[in-house]
């Protein structure tokens, strides 16, 4: 059963907290395993594996010690190693007997240790680059020749003679590829005459508009999705003037300059009028930096579904893995706009922020959901990385100290440095809280 489906059983805000509870909870719940079993593998004993925190709801010993346990609070997870005196690992390590000190974390030889704390992030990028491929081989990649399939259900002003198995010549004279790129030299009209093979015949049908001014996506958090457009519904008109083509839409939008839009909307059969006002966003670009732009948060595709032919497992890591390195540069890039104010803060978001954009994302589909679990998860794992002390970027720091110097921190140092990074997180957290909740809600 798709969440989209499941929605209307639910409160908003209720729907919006189990999302991201079951998201943050898979995240965390691959991370600390991969603390873990890299432990576990490299000789270090986990006393406990906790997804959660407070108190203990339910628990179990497996046959090496390790006690498993749900806690109440669903906020997060640890793994606690033999001599860690708390769950972050932080602070002095307690004393561990002559015999033990090898299983524990203090004790294990230097390898073991940066093995031990680096899994987690790299368990992080795993479950991404394992969700993208998942999304790829699931969806497939178009068949070639381009071959129709299904169509997005359209008003009746859209005419279409498009039947299954019809392959996709050309429009307007171009191939679809010229003139999805070109669009805009396509006549903005309902129907436009294409040339296709059916039954190895070729001959001219009537279909919609090519990119026709049907949502076939929601950004989450954004002017479209706070005033309730879903996926699958068409823009008939903006401020009273006709709409077919989703490049209208884009430029009248652009020309709004963040003035309020009503929108007349096909859903099901019935037109209802929306009142949105575009926002001023920061999109990353492919040669790198950002643009701002105008927008109202919704994207547009061509008005068929392809047939699709399956993609094999080594192009899909592959690409997977593409995805993910963009995700980290666009990340890192974002972080150092905002750092340097070349962009707003309001591209940061805190847990409220991200809480939202888990319900907004579950609600609509698993497969959005899907794909925003395996963001999330880089993510995380880029932030772990981060050279402050208490993250797991601070612990390698700390080895890659003593494997240069040949000795640990001072224990004062090590709590100090500890404490300033505490200091830190908490810092970052007070102020993502605020931009979520009062500058940038």
């Amino acid at each position: 059963m798709d969440f989209a489906q499941i929605l209307p059983s639910f409160g908003g805000a209720a729907f919006t907290i189990i999302a991201f509870v079951v998201a943050l909870s898979i995240i965390v719940a691959i991370h600390e395993y991969g603390h873990y079993i890299v432990g576990r593998w490299c000789g270090i004993h986990a006393e406990v594996f906790s997804l959660g925190f407070g108190p203990v709801l339910a628990s179990r010993v497996d046959k090496r010690g390790t006690k498993w346990q749900l806690a109440a609070l669903p906020f997060g997870g640890y793994v606690r190693f033999l001599g860690d005196t708390n769950a972050a690992g932080a602070g002095v390590p307690a004393e561990v007997a002559l015999e033990d000190r090898r299983r524990s974390m203090a004790g294990a030889p230097l390898w073991a240790r940066a093995l031990t704390v680096l899994a987690g992030p790299v368990f992080n990028f795993v479950l991404a680059i394992g969700i993208f491929a998942g999304v790829a081989m699931t969806e497939g990649k178009p068949k070639e020749p381009l071959t129709y399939e299904s169509a997005v259900v359209l008003p009746a002003a859209f005419v279409s003679e498009f039947q299954n198995g019809d392959e996709l010549i050309s429009v307007g004279g171009m191939t679809f590829e010229d003139a999805t790129i070109n669009i805009e030299t396509l006549p903005m009209t309902a129907t436009l005459d294409y040339l296709i093979r059916r039954d190895g015949q070729e001959m001219t049908i009537k279909g919609p508009y090519l990119m026709p001014s049907a949502v076939s996506g929601i950004s989450p958090r954004s002017a479209a999705d706070d005033a309730g457009l879903r996926k699958g519904d068409v823009i008939t008109a903006i401020n009273d003037t006709p709409i077919v083509a989703f490049d209208q839409i884009v430029q009248m939008v652009k020309l709004a300059d963040g003035t309020a839009l009503t929108l007349d909307v096909w859903r099901d059969g019935e037109v209802s009028k929306f009142t949105l006002s575009p926002r001023r966003v920061d999109l990353p670009v492919a040669a790198g930096g950002f643009e701002t732009r105008w927008l109202i948060g919704i994207t547009g595709s061509v008005f068929f579904q392809e047939a699709t032919d399956a993609i094999g497992p080594w192009m899909a890591v592959k690409g997977a893995a593409n995805q993910l390195v963009f995700v980290l540069k666009s990340s890192l890039s974002g972080l150092w706009h905002v750092a340097t104010g070349a962009i707003s803060s309001c591209n940061l978001s805190g847990p409220v922020g991200i809480a939202q954009t888990s319900g907004s994302m579950a609600a609509q589909g698993t497969s959005s959901f899907v794909w925003f679990v395996g963001m999330l998860s880089a993510a995380v794992g880029l932030l772990n990385l981060f050279p402050i002390p208490i993250l797991d970027g601070g612990h390698l720091v700390f080895h890659a100290y003593e494997a240069v110097f040949r000795k640990k921190p001072s224990d004062s140092a090590y709590n100090v440095l500890m404490l300033m990074g505490l200091a830190l997180i908490g810092s970052m957290m007070v102020f993502a809280m605020l931009n979520d909740l009062v500058l940038c809600p």
